[in-house]
């Protein structure tokens, strides 16, 4: 591999989930890559603090930390130690050096129906971890997911519903998540990109292509950028028209590339990051 990667790029480190962690940082160095977006459960089997050391001596940033949310539970108990889990999240995100937590809201909890009331819960909970990451010098940024993980992934679908929760906060508080495999289906999502960049709610965008069929349980369906339906060109241009100029990160659930060597994963999504995105 060769040093050609753009310098926007960011790999979430689940795109290429087979690497340890040396293994992405030695690979993403001999790219030239320079941003990467990390994931709790593999940095902390590493060792966040190691971790931590071992992106910085390499020269890389760390564009995201995910994942934070899942604070749709009733229960009291649950509740409370969601809030604990994702002020240790915030906790870990400042130890890696970055100011964006992701979080993913959390589906319907079992046996209710009650869309709304879960929304509710999730605002309530930032009440508190909203002050908390702020002034750790951590912005919250809520991501909505494609309709089809409402019940047991996130509540949040639209950009719409992300703002509406994230504007009860100071904008350097709760920000929003562009993810363009979650969004491109919606003709709203324009409208609200642009509202979201008025107030200066962008906090990090994502991209994965729309691929078909959808595999089995789906939520490893998120496509290789360039072999699907979305303009990624159009929705980088909708992003960067409001505003926004940080790393992007391609972020892809896909057993087909977990199956194959991961460093060519890499280089391969690098090299599509610019066919299909610059």
């Amino acid at each position: 591999m060769s040093a050609t990667a753009d310098p926007r790029f960011s790999i979430n480190q689940m795109t290429v989930k087979q690497l340890g962690l040396p293994e992405l940082v030695a690979a993403c160095v001999e790219l030239g890559v320079q941003h990467v977006g990390t994931w709790r459960a593999p940095v902390q089997e590493y060792g966040v603090e190691a971790a931590a050391k071992l992106l910085n001596e390499a020269g890389l940033s760390v564009s995201t930390h995910c994942r934070g949310g899942f604070l749709t539970a009733i229960d009291p108990a649950d509740r409370k130690a969601a809030i604990e889990d994702n002020k240790r999240a915030v906790d870990e995100a400042v130890t890696l050096g970055t100011d964006v937590l992701v979080l993913v809201s959390g589906g319907l909890p079992a046996g209710s129906y009650d869309l709304a009331g879960a929304r509710e819960r999730i605002a309530d909970a930032l009440t508190e971890l909203a002050p908390y990451a702020a002034e750790n010098g951590v912005r919250l940024a809520i991501e909505p997911l494609h309709p089809m993980y409402a019940a047991d992934r996130c509540v949040v679908s639209t950009l719409a519903q992300a703002l509406d929760i994230a504007e009860r906060f100071p904008a350097h508080q709760v920000g929003v998540c562009v993810d363009t495999y979650h969004i491109w289906w919606d003709d709203r999502a324009p409208e609200q990109i642009a509202r979201a960049g008025a107030q200066g709610r962008i906090a990090t965008f994502q991209l994965a292509d729309w691929t078909t069929p959808l595999p089995e349980g789906v939520l490893n369906g998120r496509g290789q950028i360039g072999d699907g339906s979305i303009d990624m060109r159009y929705w980088r241009r909708l992003v960067e028209d409001q505003g926004y100029s940080g790393p992007i990160e391609v972020e892809l659930f896909n057993d087909g590339l977990w199956a194959r060597d991961g460093r060519e994963v890499l280089a391969e999504t690098a090299a599509r990051f610019t066919e299909h995105a610059c």
